[in-house]
């Protein structure tokens, strides 16, 4: 076999892993490239044999304290040659000494225990049609750049790290991102997009259940007859009992893992995961 060349990544081929994605049933949103390279331009890696890509991952730096780890996907035509730990390798390397986290499937999960990742909360994809109910609040409001300064400093209470730059792209058209605002506070924010398969919420960001509940309507709201899916920590018994109420079944779990120290942040905020690629 020819020796393997691992290079960062040019767009057309971290297209070419969120194609990769989709194939494996992540249903990546429609227009996640843009945002996903605003977070890290040079955290995209694959291994390469007689230049066609083998193996590819993603490895966010988001500031010098964390990184993140997704899109860790090999072709079918290489499995079991080792490029893929080869790519995942050279991410960790990348990564250096910060705190990393990641979510991962079940099946997987072990073999991260391995290399040092410990299961922090697991989260269960929930998936489903939202039934018409009114869901108009005059605290709900349409994001706009005005508000992301204190969109971005409430993320910075559910999230290890700030990500400014993702935030601006991700709370854009043709996202849709809505924010709970009481006296001019932002309590919670969340953001709905468009997947391969319906609708995809994340991140649902907020101060109470019930106000998670508030934005998950509104935001649900805006897909039509489509279906949905969100990325709940099981944790969330409140919102989650919500979800089944409405009729929304668990269709696969995860467990964010991380490797080194837990970063600090507050959980309780969290009822939609951003996106299992970047965290």
């Amino acid at each position: 076999m020819t020796e393997p060349d691992i290079r960062p990544l040019e767009t057309p081929e971290i297209e070419l892993l969120l194609t990769w994605a989709a194939e494996e049933g992540w249903n990546p949103g429609l227009h996640d490239l843009k945002p996903f390279q605003v977070a890290d331009p040079g955290g995209y890696f694959g291994c390469f044999i007689d230049n066609r890509m083998a193996a590819g991952i993603s490895a966010i730096s988001y500031d010098e304290h964390f990184g993140f780890i997704g899109l860790y996907i090999c072709h079918p035509d290489f499995r079991g040659q080792g490029l893929g730990r080869a790519v995942w390798d050279h991410a960790m390397n990348h990564l250096g000494t910060r705190s990393i986290g990641l979510d991962g499937v079940e099946a997987q999960q072990d073999n991260y225990a391995k290399m040092g990742f410990a299961p922090a909360y697991r989260t269960w994809r929930w998936r489903g049609h939202f039934p018409a109910l009114p869901s108009s609040t005059p605290d709900i409001v349409t994001l706009s750049d005005d508000h992301m300064q204190a969109v971005a400093a409430f993320d910075r209470r559910c999230f290890p790290a700030p990500r400014r730059a993702f935030l601006d792209i991700w709370c854009q058209t043709p996202h849709i991102a809505l924010g709970l605002l009481r006296n001019g506070s932002v309590e919670g924010y969340g953001v709905i997009r468009q997947g391969l398969d319906g609708f995809k919420i994340g991140p649902l960001f907020a101060k109470t259940p019930a106000d998670a509940e508030l934005l998950f309507s509104a935001l649900a709201s805006k897909a039509g007859d489509g279906p949905i899916s969100i990325d709940a920590p099981e944790g969330q018994d409140v919102f989650s009992a919500h979800l089944a109420g409405l009729g929304f079944a668990k269709t696969m779990a995860t467990a964010r893992m991380y490797k080194g120290v837990p970063p600090s942040l507050e959980e309780r905020l969290v009822f939609g995961v951003t996106t299992l690629e970047l965290g």
